[in-house]
């Protein structure tokens, strides 16, 4: 089934409930927006018989199995009827996590809201188990009477096309109902890698303490590593660097058996699924041409030059007179301007007015939603951190969580999950439940996009050149983080997920090495371009993504389609119009077909070059323009 996306894996708990109202709060800081889950249910206690109630149609659905395939070839309403009853019920788990999930992340402290929340994980599991038969149903059909019961029945063809068409496809990979029940509850089992890891590294990984300049002492967690490694002090980087990466160092076996245990779990079911390699399984939900990834890799690699003039300019503009190192990757070339303030109701007018080219139909949505108690917006005390969007609830809205701190990583957040929650109401008013799961491809351009044209825009109207140095910086910092990094990253990830594919082992010490060849050659270590030292090789145990089968190379990619339809939106006259129009297209599509013939409908082919030559066109643009304005000085 395409529902996968829908409802969000997590982790833990179960317990009772008590039945408070869930109305809005006072909000935390001035300017502040709580977000209204009365949208959702009214209360905990509607809540709570919404959840019993799906729990006990789930405990039905595998009754639905000795329906599929009834009538078929004359009467098409035992299917139609059975996979409405399966998607019904999905489409209430999705409305009840949103609740529950919403309500666990507005403060971490409390017990039951997170209990709430893994119980609805709990149930979707449990959905997942009961509803194991149904691909394998479908395809004991066969493909001649499951299309001609889509021709011969409209709602059947309107809400489940896809779907059925999805589920053929996958016949090659699906196994027996039996089979399939089995590898869904192997699922705990085969993700303790990652959770061992989060354990060892969130709270038990020794964490040392460190004195930096003018005596400050820090104990190293990762956060404190994430906001130090920006320090204009390059001593004190290289403190940090080496303290932080050698604790690591010291738990690299144990790490590098967490990671290789996990590796094999993505190759377990790749073979189990009779797919070539974890790669290929990887690929299969989207139908990714395998083509597009190894394009991106080589693209990538022809893109290199443009990242080492990039480091070069680093090394300029921080006045580094050595050899570039790997710690020097982080402090921000320039400082923004003082007293430059991006509170939120700023952020809003910034992002309409950067958004102006996807015109009125986009612009319309987003100022509905800027008005409405969609957005938790600030941070306080026990919330949870970071930044999304929640669309599941298709009955509903979408729903914002931000972190705004009124700086310009909060107005460039407002732009891209604002993005996401557009995207969703232009699906959702165009497509039915059945095919709104949009693919994280297709989400992450059109938010990636809407950050370029921000940024395009700022630096257009920037009204002094201060301003203009800091906008273009971050910008060119962007596409090092999220393309260059990113395809770094999975280019390690395939190389690794091969070792095992081929029968080799991997010790810590082993991908150690192996990420240390990778991250030298994009950092240009043997053309002088940047030293990297073998001590933060240990960085992969460091990314938790890489727990996650072959899952970072969709933000490189999302930001070539971004660069990609930016470039065509920003066009003059018809040609903008026409590229507007395409894109606005994309958006509606939601998920009614696969991300790679979606993204060539709107003008992106992504087993091509040019997308990717048009990202390195954009940083060329940005380093030319950024080399004027410091000449200037």
């Amino acid at each position: 089934m395409k529902f996968t996306r829908t409802v969000l894996a997590c982790a833990v708990a179960l317990a009772s409930f008590n039945a408070v109202a869930a109305g809005p709060t006072a909000p935390a800081a001035a300017g502040a927006q709580r977000w209204d889950l009365r949208d959702l249910y009214p209360d905990l206690a509607a809540w709570q018989q919404a959840h019993d109630a799906v729990r006990q149609r789930i405990d039905k659905l595998d009754a639905l199995r000795s329906r599929i395939g009834t009538g078929i070839g004359t009467d098409t309403a035992s299917l139609r009827d059975t996979l409405a009853e399966i998607s019904d019920t999905l489409r209430v788990i999705s409305r009840v996590y949103v609740y529950a999930s919403l309500m666990a992340d507005e403060d971490l402290r409390e017990s039951k809201a997170q209990e709430r929340k893994q119980l609805v994980l709990a149930t979707y599991t449990l959905f997942t188990e009961k509803t194991a038969w149904l691909a394998p149903a479908v395809q004991a059909l066969g493909a001649e009477r499951v299309r001609a019961a889509l021709a011969a029945d409209p709602v059947l063809k309107r809400r489940f096309d896809f779907q059925l068409e999805e589920i053929l496809r996958g016949a090659r990979h699906t196994l027996s109902a039996e089979g399939e029940a089995l590898l869904a509850a192997s699922g705990n089992a085969l993700s303790q890698p990652g959770t061992i890891y989060e354990q060892l590294t969130d709270n038990e990984l020794p964490r040392p303490t460190i004195t930096l300049s003018k005596g400050r002492k820090v104990k190293l967690t990762s956060d404190v590593y994430g906001t130090e490694r920006y320090s204009a002090v390059r001593a004190d980087r290289k403190k940090v660097f080496d303290a932080f990466f050698g604790s690591f160092k010291a738990a690299e076996g144990t790490l590098g058996a967490t990671l290789n245990a996990n590796v094999l779990a993505h190759v377990f079911n790749a073979k189990a699924r009779k797919h070539d390699s974890a790669l290929s399984a990887a690929l299969f939900g989207d139908a990714m041409p395998p083509v597009v990834y190894r394009t991106l890799v080589e693209q990538a690699s022809a893109g290199l030059p443009v990242l080492h003039r990039y480091l070069a300019l680093r090394k300029k503009v921080l006045g580094i007179s050595g050899p570039l190192a790997y710690y020097d990757n982080y402090p921000p070339l320039v400082a923004p301007p003082k007293g430059e303030r991006f509170d939120i109701e700023r952020s809003k007018t910034l992002t309409l007015a950067a958004l102006q080219p996807l015109g009125d139909e986009y612009l319309v949505l987003l100022k509905k939603g800027f008005a409405a108690n969609w957005v938790d917006s600030h941070p306080r005390p026990a919330k949870a951190s970071g930044a999304y969007m929640a669309g599941w609830a298709y009955d509903v809205h979408p729903y914002v969580l931000l972190n705004h701190s009124d700086d310009f990583e909060s107005l460039s957040t407002v732009a891209h999950e604002w993005g996401h929650a557009v995207h969703t109401q232009l699906t959702v008013a165009t497509q039915p439940f059945e095919k709104a799961d949009y693919s994280t491809f297709i989400a992450e351009s059109a938010s990636i996009g809407n950050e370029m044209l921000l940024s395009d825009f700022l630096v257009a109207g920037a009204k002094t050149r201060a301003e203009r140095l800091f906008y273009l910086s971050q910008a060119l910092e962007s596409i090092r983080t999220t393309f260059f990094r990113q395809v770094m990253f999975a280019e390690f990830e395939d190389t690794i997920h091969k070792e095992v594919e081929a029968g080799r082992a991997l010790s810590g010490a082993r991908l150690t090495e192996l990420y240390c060849g990778i991250a030298k050659r994009y950092y240009g270590h043997d053309a002088g371009v940047m030293t990297v030292d073998p001590a933060y090789c240990i960085e992969w145990a460091y990314i938790p993504h890489f727990y996650r089968n072959h899952y970072v190379w969709q933000y490189a990619s999302s930001m070539v389609g971004a660069a990609g339809f930016t470039e065509a939106l920003q066009q003059p006259g018809a040609a903008g119009t026409a590229a507007r129009e395409r894109f606005i297209t994309l958006l509606k599509a939601g998920g009614s077909a696969q991300p790679y013939e979606l993204y060539k409908a709107a003008g992106i082919d992504m087993a091509q070059p040019a997308p990717y030559q048009a990202l390195m066109r954009r940083m060329s643009r940005l380093l030319d323009a950024f080399e004027r304005e410091w000449s200037a000085k």
